[in-house]
């Protein structure tokens, strides 16, 4: 009797362990010759990037409020004017001098994140409605089976937060806060707490 081979069936998820700075950020890792240097790392955008630079710091913390040592972090965002680098912008062409998209693994000390970026324009929704300035963020690390996704949000953008589509729908206004940074001279700090008390809202995309 001739059976089904299963083709395409979903493969089981695995934590990430140890090998996702391996194969991501080799050099960080202290291996060398793969990558002229890492993929992502540096600052995104470049002397002639328009827009006002800012950097992004911030930890992941585990429910136990411990920052994690070896969590990865990939941003991803549009530039001054709300264009995207990507093949896939078609509402105009995006700085040519800004990458828009960063990693950078979490310092293996301390556990924090540093990204040297501009901050982005407002992006039209689906609806064509403005959605808030944000930056997309990718976290992943030990014990994380897939990658998750949140967006960081501009504590001193009140008026496009409140009209922003995406955090209008989340049910519970109180967890608002923890996609919200802070900003202090230039820099914006983002905390990333994967579970318990003030639980970073995540995507599921």
């Amino acid at each position: 009797m001739v059976q089904s081979l299963g083709y395409l069936k979903e493969s089981p998820s695995q934590t990430a362990g140890p090998y996702v700075h391996i194969g991501c950020t080799p050099n960080f890792t202290g291996i060398h010759g793969v990558f002229a240097e890492d993929l992502g790392s540096g600052p995104l955008a470049g002397e002639k990037t328009r827009g006002e630079r800012i950097t992004v710091r911030g930890h992941v913390f585990d429910g136990a409020g411990m920052a994690l040592k070896d969590a990865l972090v990939e941003i991803w965002q549009a530039d001054a004017t709300g264009l995207y680098n990507s093949p896939s912008e078609t509402r105009g062409a995006a700085d040519p001098h800004f990458f828009g998209w960063g990693r950078c693994p979490g310092d293996m000390a301390t556990g924090e994140y540093v990204f040297e970026t501009i901050k982005p324009g407002r992006v039209p929704f689906n609806d064509g409605r403005l959605m808030a300035p944000h930056i997309t963020f990718w976290v992943v690390a030990r014990g994380i089976n897939i990658g998750l996704q949140t967006r960081m949000y501009f504590g001193d953008e009140e008026q496009a937060n409140a009209e922003d589509p995406i955090l209008a729908r989340i049910e519970h206004k109180a967890r608002l806060s923890t996609l919200i940074a802070q900003r202090d001279g230039d820099a914006y700090t983002f905390d990333i707490r994967l579970q318990g008390e003030n639980e970073t809202v995540f995507f599921d995309i």
